[in-house]
């Protein structure tokens, strides 16, 4: 088969499916705006914007005009790319930042498959769930506005896949048909429990799993993923564990949200606010970290923490859980369509400092009886989340279904 794939920062979410059925020796074609590593078997193609974003644009529509110039640019693309004799049998992308806007008009007749991520909705989710950080009703509106994207590449799609129940829960009743549930998988034979591994850190400190390690992980660190309520929990963590060492994988900026009004960035508003009841030293930020590393430290995990709101569940959860780590959840819609409470992982009150800690003792209390639950965890990705034998299989099927008209 001949296969395209679109999206702003490929690989993203076909990092796996790509390089895969290029070593199936079908016809891949990449298009994005960023040029990224070679991988092997994909002719990778950027797109040129024909124009920046316009001055003293209302800026509920500025979002959307930024997408528009993208859809632009990558349809001049594609057009070159047809032009030039590729013709497709099945078009795979991710319309979140404008690109899958004009693709029908390109290759009308050619199935189009869309990874779609989440739908907004002005309150009842993720807008307006935390009242330290209120909407008001100018949200509500510019909130209605960020589907216009979203209404237009779920009309033109012959299908879309998404990961989770939750985030096909959000999208209007009329489309979740068209929608499939596959989770993009993670790779269960990487990451595994290792009891043996180590890793120092830029204090000198080496840590093995002898020690007591609780970790926590975002993106950036922000209220989305919990960081203010992580956050305040560690005077309370290290009154009750003094010698518990704490590793904060996250940049410095926002991925979700708003950026905070003062200037002052999330991550250091709330080290002020509880800097002088920590003990610092036993306090790990390491920033954005290499993959190896990044596992290297799950698997170190005594206890890992994971919060987010009622929003697009991390792969990092899914990850751990698969390290065999003992995870602690928020009570979030997301996260519960994984965990159950106290089968395959413990969940706390998101907003709750004190039930968080007071959750992270109890598991560094009784090592042996949380051994069940984090082998339950680590089942739970193997059975349902697991790429090779899961998730990787129902995706390839789902593409050859569309590709073959099915």
């Amino acid at each position: 088969m001949k296969i395209l794939f679109v999206h702003q920062n490929f690989p993203g979410q076909y990092k796996h499916i790509a390089p895969y059925l290029a070593s199936k020796k079908h016809e891949i074609v990449a298009v994005s705006i960023n040029k990224q590593p070679d991988i092997t078997g994909i002719n990778q193609i950027q797109y040129s914007l024909k124009r920046g974003t316009s001055q003293n644009i209302h800026p509920w529509v500025s979002d959307f005009e930024t997408k528009i110039i993208r859809g632009e640019g990558c349809a001049f693309a594609l057009m070159t790319l047809k032009n030039q004799g590729f013709k497709p049998d099945i078009i795979l992308c991710h319309p979140g930042w404008g690109e899958g806007i004009f693709i029908k008009e390109i290759f009308p007749r050619v199935p189009l498959l869309f990874f779609f991520e989440f739908f907004y909705h002005p309150m009842g989710v993720d807008v307006g769930f935390d009242s330290e950080f209120p909407s008001d009703f100018v949200d509500s509106l510019r909130v209605r506005t960020k589907n216009a994207n979203n209404l237009i590449t779920l009309n033109i799609c012959d299908h879309g896949v998404t990961p989770t129940n939750f985030q096909l829960s959000v999208f209007p009743d009329e489309y979740k048909r068209k929608i499939s549930v596959i989770f993009d998988g993670v790779d269960t034979n990487i990451l595994r429990p290792d009891n043996t591994v180590e890793a120092t850190f830029q204090n000198g400190n080496k840590l093995t799993c002898n020690e007591e390690i609780i970790t926590f992980v975002n993106r950036n660190l922000e209220p989305y993923r919990g960081w203010h309520s992580f956050a305040r929990s560690i005077p309370i963590i290290q009154a009750l564990r003094p010698n518990a060492h704490i590793l904060i994988i996250g940049g410095d900026d926002v991925s979700y949200g708003s950026q905070p009004k003062d200037g002052i960035s999330y991550k250091h508003r709330f080290i002020n606010e509880i800097k002088d009841k920590v003990d610092w030293s036993k306090v790990y930020f390491t920033g954005r970290v290499p993959y190896n590393q990044f596992v290297r430290i799950l698997q170190l995990s005594s206890v890992h923490v994971y919060l987010t709101y009622p929003f697009v569940l991390s792969w990092s959860m899914i990850e751990a859980m698969s390290c065999g780590c003992l995870v602690i959840g928020s009570k979030t819609l997301p996260v519960e369509e994984v965990i159950q409470h106290e089968i395959n992982g413990l969940l706390v009150d998101f907003f709750n400092p004190e039930e968080i800690a007071l959750a992270v003792n109890m598991v560094l209390n009784h090592p042996d009886r949380m051994h069940k639950i984090r082998e339950k965890a680590r089942e739970t990705v193997i059975n349902k989340y697991d790429l090779k034998t899961i998730c990787l299989p129902a995706h390839i099927k789902l593409i050859n279904d569309l590709a073959n008209k099915r």
